[in-house]
């Protein structure tokens, strides 16, 4: 089956970016191959063939914290997003639902892209993540359901990324 560069599912489709990017690499990641399954004591994902996956696992797997995990408790996000505008306490809970929708879509194929937390600060949201992708996906998705201006900003030459979504339509 041929892949047609105009098909939809292929142009949102991930294929590289500055995750794959050899010289950035996340300092969380565990350095080569582990030599068999393992799974995360602390959140249950299962390490299988290089991947982190939900399923259940092996009898023989290692114990092995996942990367999310450590970040997590190390409190240092890779990903963070700015919601600024006047919010009502619903408007804040709906745009924390959203939010937690969006994980839990990217969390079912990549377990290791999770929110941290999310804090009130002001007239802010702010939501830290484990991730580079999920603040995009959220400040995308957040701009789809309230308009608004979204500006993502990558660490050069880091493993963080700040995106920041504002109600008015200007650049923050």
């Amino acid at each position: 089956m041929q892949k047609h560069l105009s098909s939809r599912r292929y142009q949102l489709r991930r294929r590289f970016g500055r995750a794959q990017t050899p010289d950035i690499q996340d300092p969380y990641r565990h350095p080569g191959k582990h030599s068999g399954p393992a799974f995360c004591p602390d959140c249950g994902a299962v390490l299988e063939d290089g991947r982190w996956q939900w399923s259940s696992p092996p009898p023989e797997a290692d114990s092995v914290r996942c990367q999310a995990c450590h970040r997590i408790q190390d409190n240092y996000p890779a990903g963070e997003l700015r919601l600024v505008g006047h919010f009502s306490s619903q408007q804040r809970l709906e745009l924390e639902a959203l939010a937690r929708h969006q994980e839990a879509e990217e969390k079912q194929d990549h377990p290791l892209n999770r929110i941290m937390k999310i804090l009130n600060e002001g007239d802010a949201i702010v939501i830290t993540t484990t991730d580079i992708h999920l603040p995009r996906r959220i400040g995308q998705a957040v701009r789809r359901a309230y308009h608004g201006s979204l500006d993502v900003h990558r660490d050069d030459g880091g493993y963080f990324v700040r995106a920041i979504w504002n109600a008015k339509g200007t650049p923050a």
